[in-house]
């Protein structure tokens, strides 16, 4: 459910709406491990977890992850909420116009879930303990709350309401911000100033004000030009293609991307594409061409382990469990490596930042908890991480940092998020129009034309 936008006055006995649905969410472990804060998130209805939740997060407490925060911050919710009370009954939620909450301790159901489905797994635990509760409050509509859709579709299976978690998800992920547009029928004149004194008054050149650092392609009859809104000076400044560290744009859209990650007053850019279309390599070598105005340039990205699997199933130590996962890194540092003959000045120089750590690539669990200052921090694969993640490491920016957030939000290797519910979206979503942030929508993929194809047709 949507968090309301606006709190409403909890209804008088006369005002009450008779036909006013009263309603009861159950909330199952996905949805906590999400967002540890959700049972506050329902407005006036009653909130429950059953009893293997608590059981399923007893499992999830220790370690570095965020769902691991995640699970420690709501087990010391819920205490502070029982206090002294019995969490199996009904306990008001504190703030106005908020429901109660309870854990629910019975698993005994008119239809039992674990004999139809024939496993006593923890998902049709929950199942019983929501079939149980619509038996207790028949005059609520009762509904499970889950981010894993095969759980919806079992509820749903057992005529139970199933929805998924809504709070942070953006609804018309179509029409995300892009970050950058195309705009015919410019004036000449406004094509010839940008060349001539390099900027020109935005109204000059669009009817309305764009959001803060958005970038245009802007074509006249004659000529066309690449622009950039510049939020403090409220002009339109030319973008001309830039080189950084032999790596050059093949595109406009690469063109703007590579002038945020550049651009000294940007300290927050997002890159979306799908895949090959330079999204990585460029936030690389734009931090390295500014390897001089940063301490250290970190590369991380969440790992996702095949079938979710923990990494521990994995041979061998740390590094050799973490090494496949991060191969794509060191790909494109390859890559940029190659553009300079094997002992040249430059190349020399990128190995020695390797050897010193003022380059360095890893998991994204492996810098949380450190300070984020004098740093690049690039944050690859961000669609895998939730809304919270990311609120997160901007969180610990301090002075003189840049993060960059790169990914493809229409592929999600992790099963509760999706286009709609992952960070990267949430983020270009919230962002936009602040004059610290950025973004740019690649369309054009140049890995190359075997890539494209497979992109395009299959």
């Amino acid at each position: 459910m949507k968090k309301p936008t606006t709190p409403r006055k909890r209804a008088s006995a006369k005002e009450a709406d008779p036909q006013k649905v009263k309603k009861a969410f159950v909330l199952d472990t996905s949805v906590i491990l999400y967002d540890h804060s959700a049972v506050e998130h329902f407005g006036e209805h009653d909130v429950a977890i059953p009893i293997t939740v608590l059981e399923e997060l007893d499992n999830f407490k220790k370690g570095n992850d965020i769902k691991n925060f995640e699970a420690r911050e709501f087990i010391r919710f819920i205490d502070n909420l029982s206090n002294e009370h019995m969490l199996q009954t009904w306990l008001p939620l504190e703030g106005s116009n908020k429901g109660r909450f309870k854990v629910l301790m019975s698993h005994t159901a008119p239809v039992d879930a674990e004999k139809i489905f024939s496993d006593n797994k923890a998902d049709h635990k929950i199942l019983n303990a929501t079939l149980a509760l619509q038996q207790e409050m028949p005059d609520h509509k009762v509904v499970l709350v889950t981010k894993d859709i095969n759980l919806r579709l079992k509820a749903r299976a057992l005529n139970l309401s199933a929805e998924d978690y809504e709070t942070g998800k953006i609804q018309n992920v179509t029409n995300l911000y892009r970050g950058n547009d195309l705009v015919e029928d410019i004036p000449h004149p406004v094509i010839t100033k940008l060349y001539d004194e390099g900027e020109c008054p935005v109204e000059e050149a669009l009817p309305n004000p764009p959001s803060d650092n958005h970038y245009f392609i802007l074509r006249s009859t004659k000529s066309s030009a690449l622009a950039y809104y510049n939020p403090e000076q409220r002009v339109l400044e030319r973008v001309d293609k830039l080189t950084a560290v032999g790596i050059k744009p093949r595109n406009a859209e690469q063109t703007f991307a590579l002038h945020a990650i550049l651009h000294p007053e940007i300290k927050l850019v997002s890159i979306q594409g799908v895949a090959g279309t330079g999204k990585t390599l460029l936030a690389l070598a734009g931090a390295l061409e500014q390897r001089d105005t940063y301490n250290q340039i970190y590369l991380a990205r969440p790992i996702v382990p095949l079938s979710n699997r923990d990494l521990g199933f994995l041979p061998g130590d740390a590094n050799s469990k973490i090494g496949p996962y991060m191969e794509p890194l060191w790909d494109n540092l390859k890559f940029i490596q190659n553009q300079f003959t094997p002992h040249s000045k430059e190349s020399n120089k990128i190995k020695e930042m390797v050897e010193e750590e003022r380059l360095v690539i890893t998991p994204l669990a492996y810098i949380r908890g450190r300070s984020l200052s004098n740093i690049i921090f690039i944050v690859d694969e961000a669609q895998n991480l939730t809304p919270h993640e990311v609120k997160t490491i901007i969180s610990r920016a301090g002075q003189n940092t840049k993060i960059i957030f790169t990914g493809d939000i229409y592929q999600i290797d992790t099963p509760y998020l999706d286009s709609q519910s992952n960070g990267l979206s949430y983020l270009i979503d919230k962002a936009k129009n602040h004059k610290l942030y950025a973004h740019v929508t690649l369309q054009k993929g140049e890995r190359s034309e075997l890539a494209n194809l497979a992109n395009d047709l299959l």
